[in-house]
């Protein structure tokens, strides 16, 4: 005959539960313990838990893996919460099982070093950093027991890397723009010319869909693209407007794939940043270009083209205080222009020169001396 067990706990499936009342708190919940002495050990714990909290005002020893797990289930809505899972993900390692009072910069300076080891920038390291102080704040301030007391008597500064070596834009040259499109394979190559005539991002090139382009009577046979906000940055829909260059990419995908733009053997692409990319640009010495500077080359040729600012933010998919899809013909057409004068590096069409300091792709985290003149 087995031993009893202690009042409280059943078994379901191959793990222990809790179903109790505990100092007034009505307690349901999965103990993980497979065993029964391991399960009773953690019913233990609970009660002391609780009664210290109830009648001490003892906070519970929760870990930052328990507030973590807490902060992905109730931000599920989020954007960016795939990254976020992703950088909490590399922190488990350092301070998983530390409890959150013991959670500051000191014991993130493992988390720190193991990162920058890696080779990640300042800023990458950061955003981790700041997903931490966002739960601690958040365990500090909104986050309260049945006891009325918070996860967290208060939550100590988090304080970010300075980002010194952080990546500077590095605007294409006509000549470096041909000789990196010819060396990239031709899935890319319409990807790439798409992107430096629009200014999309890497994410929304990809993602483009047919169902978001619209035809305006007043445009001829220019072709507008709607983003959804979730897809870009700032969370507001993106207005894309296609130049001619920009278009011709466009009609050579049509009935290429049902649902997106640009595919690859049938599939959509997650990011252009592949191996064909880092490929090509080592094939012609520009091994430190990233698809993110096609965006900043378009920018940098709408500016030399003498484009107003609110026009290039419009172009560029900024937030502005504007409602940038609500748009009348003359502006649209206004935006067309813009677009198209940036198009081609000869005839009426800006020339951009761009002078770099000699030795920028052999240190690219130096200071950068990059200017743009008209031509």
């Amino acid at each position: 005959m087995g031993r009893k067990k202690s009042p409280g706990l059943f078994k379901r499936g191959k793990y222990w539960h809790v179903e109790k009342q505990i100092h007034g708190q009505r307690v349901r919940e999965s103990t993980g313990a497979v065993s029964l002495e391991e399960a009773e050990r953690y019913l233990r714990k609970l009660v002391e838990e609780i009664r210290e909290a109830s009648i001490y005002g003892v906070r519970p020893q929760r870990t930052f893996k328990d507030a973590a797990t807490k902060f992905m289930a109730e931000n599920t809505h989020k954007r960016s919460i795939a990254d976020d899972a992703s950088r909490i993900k590399s922190l488990m390692k350092y301070i998983g099982d530390l409890e959150l009072h013991l959670v500051h910069m000191g014991t993130l300076q493992s988390y720190i070093a193991a990162r920058r080891a890696e080779g990640r920038k300042a800023r990458t390291i950061n955003h981790g950093l700041q997903v931490v102080r966002r739960i601690l704040n958040l365990a500090a301030s909104e986050w309260m027991d049945e006891n009325g007391l918070t996860w967290l008597a208060s939550a100590p500064k988090i304080k970010l890397l300075t980002e010194n070596d952080k990546r500077k834009p590095y605007p294409l040259s006509w000549d470096e723009q041909t000789s990196l499109f010819k060396a990239l394979p031709s899935h890319l190559e319409k990807m790439a010319l798409f992107a430096v005539n629009t200014g999309c991002r890497d994410r929304e090139v990809c993602r483009l869909q047919w169902d978001w382009e619209v035809k305006v009577p007043a445009l001829a046979n220019a072709s507008i693209f709607i983003v959804p906000g979730h897809l870009v940055k700032n969370g507001e829909d993106r207005l894309v407007i296609c130049n001619k260059i920009a278009q011709s990419v466009v009609e050579s995908q049509r009935g290429k794939h049902p649902t997106h733009v640009f595919s690859f053997r049938g599939r959509p692409l997650s990011r252009m940043l592949s191996t064909g990319w880092r490929n090509a640009r080592k094939a012609v010495g520009l091994a430190h270009v990233r698809v993110h500077d096609l965006k900043h080359t378009f920018g940098r040729r709408l500016r030399a083209a003498g484009v107003s600012f609110e026009d290039r933010q419009d172009l560029l998919g900024h937030r502005s205080s504007r409602i940038t899809t609500h748009y009348s013909s003359a502006e649209l057409s206004n935006l067309l222009e813009a677009a198209n004068s940036v198009c081609e590096r000869n005839g009426n069409c800006v020339v951009l020169t761009v002078l770099r300091n000699p030795s920028f792709s052999n240190c690219i985290n130096s200071t950068d001396h990059t200017s743009v003149l008209m031509g």
